[in-house]
């Protein structure tokens, strides 16, 4: 159950000048979500979660390829820019065989993403990494030595 109520917002994620050229992806944060920014031959730009399932490593290493797609460096899963869905096989390369037959296929998130003066920006759930750790105990053993959970 969430403690904080959901806060859509676009925030910065990675500035102009940081923006990938046509054809391929960098990573950036917004609102402590690892995002994919992926610009595609065309010059469009699209913002997608930055792991790609089903072992997390990161999207934004992957190729941006003519078809609208983003591939999974490791596993050669597509993902579609425009909607994160899985596009054609599940993790084709070998390895990937080995280890996607084990998970079910599963795209990536997306999130609307847009141009300001000087960032690229996205919209997230601003709360959602707060939700997320929130059901973390704290207490007098907390990994930060508090027992209020915050830093020193």
């Amino acid at each position: 159950m969430a403690k904080f109520k959901s806060k859509v917002q676009y925030v910065p994620c990675i500035s102009v000048e940081d923006l990938p050229d046509p054809g391929s992806a960098t990573s950036g944060v917004a609102g402590g979500l690892a995002i994919c920014i992926a610009v595609d031959p065309k010059g469009s730009v699209y913002a997608l979660g930055d792991k790609c399932p089903p072992v997390n490593q990161p999207l934004s290493f992957g190729k941006v390829n003519n078809d609208g797609t983003i591939q999974d460096p490791v596993l050669g899963t597509k993902f579609s820019l425009k909607t994160g869905d899985v596009v054609g096989e599940w993790c084709p390369s070998g390895i990937g065989k080995l280890i996607g037959g084990a998970f079910s296929p599963v795209g990536v998130p997306t999130f609307p993403v847009r141009k300001s003066k000087n960032s690229i920006e996205v919209q997230v759930d601003v709360n959602a990494k707060l939700n997320f750790e929130a059901n973390y105990w704290s207490g007098i053993l907390d990994a930060q030595g508090k027992a209020d959970g915050k830093y020193y």
